[in-house]
């Protein structure tokens, strides 16, 4: 399908497409095939440009130390307070630990 019919479609402008399928866009050197736009790799894409400041995502095992404790029935300010006691080399805020527990990645 041409870009003009997509931007026509979503009622953008065609520089506006352009722009979002260079931006995630697939390149494979291995197999030069496969180089193109796929959907899957364009959201693991957006993903990863989204998680570049969630600490939550950048560290997994602070996210599955964090869903321990509440899991056990800690509040987030005890789990933060508890992170400080310790002196972990990654903390996290109260106020993160509730974004992170209302969030969809928290709630599953």
């Amino acid at each position: 399908m041409p870009i003009a019919e997509i931007a026509d479609r979503f009622g953008r402008d065609a520089s506006t497409i352009y722009r979002y399928v260079r931006r995630n866009h697939y390149d494979d050197r291995e197999l030069p095939q496969l180089t193109g736009y796929y959907a899957l790799n364009a959201q693991d894409m957006y993903k990863r440009r989204r998680a570049v400041h969630r600490k939550t995502i950048v560290h997994p095992e602070l996210e599955a130390s964090i869903e321990d404790r509440l899991k056990a029935g800690w509040s987030p300010e005890q789990i933060a307070g508890r992170m400080r006691l310790e002196r972990h080399p990654i903390r996290v805020s109260h106020e993160t630990i509730y974004r992170f527990a209302y969030s969809k990645d928290g709630r599953a």
